[in-house]
Formats: C-alpha cells, structure tokens, sequence
C-alpha cells in the first residue's frame, strides 16, 4: 500500500501528468458513451483530415482557400455520389445473387459429404456426416431467423444511412472552411501549459496522418486490382468479393486469411477443382503478397513499428469498444499509447537500471 501511495505522489506531483491524464480519461469517455450519437461528427473529421491533405496541395499551388476547399468538396461529392448510384446497387445486386444461390451451394456441399464415407471410410464415418449435417441445418436455420431479423430492422438503418449521407457532407464543408476558426475556438479552452499533451500529439499526429491517408489508399487500390483481376478470371460476384478484400487490410494478419474463404468457395461452386479454381487463388495470394511486401513498406513507411501482438490486442480492444472506426483506427489507437507510455515520467532508479542495462549491452 505504502508503494502504490509513493508512486501515486511521485507520478501526479507533476501538473503536466495529470492534465494528459484528465485528456486522456475526457477523450475516453467521449468516445464510450457518446461514439454512437456523434458517429456522423467523428466520420466528418476523418473525411475532413484526408481532404485537408489535398486544401493544401492547392494552397501551395496558388490557389486561395476557399476556391481550394469548393473544388476538393465538388470531389468529395462526386466520388460519394458514385458510391452511393454507381458501387452500392452493384453490391446490393450480386449480395442478393449470392444469397438466392446459396441453396444451390448448400445443396452442393452436402452431396460432397455424403460421398466422403465412401471415399475415406478411415477417416470419417457416415454417422459422423449425418451429425454435421444435422448441426450445419441448426446452424443455418438460426442464421435464417437473424437474416430476418436484419431484415425488419432495415428501415431503421436506412433511415440512419439517410441521416449520415446528409449531415456528413455539411460538417465536412463546414470543418474544411473554418477549420483555423474551429481550431482556435478549441484550443481557447485549453489550459496554457501543456507541454506534455503537446509533445505526445506531435509524435502521434503524423503517423496518424500517414496511417488514415495511407489505409484508405491501401483499401482502394487493393480492391479496385482485385475487381479488375476477377472480371479477367470471369469470377462471380466480382465487385462484392472485390468490396471484401479491399476492407480486410483493416484487419492486419487476420483479414486477409478470413476472406480467402468466401472467394475459395465461390471459384469452387463456380468451377470445382481444376485450372480455373486454381487461377483465383494464385491471383488472390499474388495480391496478398504485393500488397503485404510493396504496397504496405511504401504507404506506411512513417508508421512506428508495433509488434503483431500489439496490433491483435489493440484491434480486439478497440473493435470491441467502437466496431468498424475501433478497427480501422486500432493501430492509430496504439501508437498513442505507445506515444503516451514513452513520455510518461519514470521513476529515476527505473530510468538508471535501464541505462545500466543498455550501456552493458553496448559495452558486450
């Protein structure tokens, strides 16, 4: 007990200390109690962050900043009117394709088990198929009612979708233009010294910036090859499965591998074991590979280093908290803890051991 009340004054006799703590346990708070009612606000600052990029790019070319911020917002709309008119009826399409085939699949994968008694008795017996089969119709007969479920609740999502597509493009215009003004106002009710806040977002704010332009460069270029490389192999469901492997880079180490499955099944229903199934898959990992040694080294090369452990924990963390914006920004997420544990102050015998530790490992 004696212990834990030294470190506690010795850690929080310092103010800088414990205004980064008071930011820390605010911003937290913000984003687990009120990250589903302000989602369109924290979706407006992401998409204003990557705009901001290019508002600037166009200031430096001459241009004032208000023409800059009216052309890159006329962008923004066009590429979200497409998205909306042009990918999402296509996606909406093949889903319900895929979901009307999936029957046929079924039907498909239980005559291929059925016939594996007869192939491999010693591996598998028939009374071992009828029990999968009997807990795959559960199962599927459960995921049924969910779908239905979905379905009823749709209207609401719809209407939140409707929501998003008409506050996010208002916000995003508002935050590029008065973003100095907006900028200031906050940084008004700030406290004068904080040193500490500042020296931790100036090591956070570039990887930050590197990591969301990059990711969002990373899922267009991933999914707009894999699209152009399954419309060449003739692959089904194209766009959709396309959609997926853009979105699985979120995921690092995991993504990648969860989505192999719904395109080996597919390239399988489609054409069985031959050629043109293994086409897919060799066109698949060749992407996998270019992206995972090329295009990542390239696009993240400002990125601190985290160990795979770290980027696991922190997606499983903060996904859980914050869903998809807890995925997508969970390296983010744990660069900033990285960042805050760096400048958290130590106590100066720690700090001389580790000294010690590393003047004896230079002197070996």
């Amino acid at each position: 007990m004696e212990l834990l009340k030294a470190w506690f004054q010795r850690t929080f006799s310092d103010p800088q200390v414990v205004i980064l703590g008071l930011f820390l346990l605010l911003g937290f708070a913000v984003f687990f109690w009120l990250g589903r009612m302000l989602a369109p606000f924290f979706a407006s600052v992401v998409i204003a962050y990557l705009l901001e990029a290019v508002v600037m790019r166009l200031q430096r070319a001459g241009l004032p900043r208000l023409l800059s911020v009216i052309l890159v917002f006329l962008l923004f709309m066009a590429i979200l009117f497409f998205l909306v008119f042009g990918l999402t009826p296509i996606l909406t399409r093949q889903l319900t394709q895929l979901i009307q085939q999936l029957p046929n699949y079924i039907s498909q994968g239980q005559s291929l088990l059925v016939q594996l008694p007869e192939r491999y008795p010693q591996l598998i017996s028939e009374q071992q198929i009828q029990t999968m089969l009997a807990n795959l119709g559960t199962e599927l007969a459960r995921i049924g009612q969910q779908l239905v479920g979905w379905s009823l609740a749709s209207v609401a999502s719809v209407v939140s979708l409707l929501i998003f597509l008409v506050l996010v493009p208002v916000l995003v215009f508002f935050m590029l233009k008065d973003k100095q003004a907006l900028l200031d106002w906050f940084v008004g009710y700030l406290p004068r010294e904080r040193r500490l806040v500042s020296s931790v977002w100036t090591e956070v704010e570039g990887q930050i910036a590197n990591y969301v332009r990059g990711k969002v460069g990373e899922i267009v270029i991933v999914g707009a090859v894999s699209y152009v490389t399954f419309v060449a192999l003739e692959l089904q469901y194209a766009a959709l499965l396309a959609t997926l492997v853009g979105f699985s880079v979120l995921i690092p180490y995991v993504g990648a591998a969860v989505v192999t499955l719904p395109i080996a099944l597919v390239a399988f229903f489609q054409w069985g074991w031959g050629w043109d199934f293994g086409q897919v898959m060799i066109a698949y990992a060749v992407i996998q590979a270019l992206d995972g040694n090329v295009l990542v080294p390239l696009m993240f090369s400002e990125v601190v280093n985290l160990h795979p452990i770290a980027i696991i924990v922190a997606i499983l963390v903060f996904g859980g908290l914050w869903g998809f914006w807890g995925i997508f920004f969970a390296i983010p997420l744990a660069t900033l803890v990285q960042a805050v544990l760096r400048a958290w102050p130590r106590h100066p015998a720690t700090v001389t051991g580790e000294a010690a530790g590393e003047s004896s490992e230079i002197g070996a």
